[in-house]
């Protein structure tokens, strides 16, 4: 099973959405809370080379916000490539 990781602030509408996406389609995700953590949050910018949240990795690659998270959705390509972490 791929790992995948969510980076989320505990205000962020747009984690929430993201959350809600992942939970519908059934994907198990490692949730790392920066709202508090500076050190957290330099972690996502290195690994994402982004400022916002959420930031969404799959195994290593980079899936970017929420939004890209939806458009993969919408586009058919979120079951390809969350395929291998899709519990049967």
């Amino acid at each position: 099973m791929t790992n995948v990781t969510i980076y989320t602030k505990n205000y962020c509408p747009y984690c929430t959405r993201a959350k809600a996406l992942l939970d519908r389609k059934g994907i198990a995700y490692d949730e790392i809370d920066v709202t508090y953590d500076e050190a957290l949050q330099s972690e996502m910018k290195e690994r994402s080379q982004r400022r916002t949240v959420p930031q969404i990795f799959v195994g290593e690659q980079h899936i970017g916000g929420s939004d890209d998270l939806v458009a993969l959705d919408q586009s058919g390509e979120f079951d390809r490539l969350f395929g291998a972490s899709v519990a049967a």
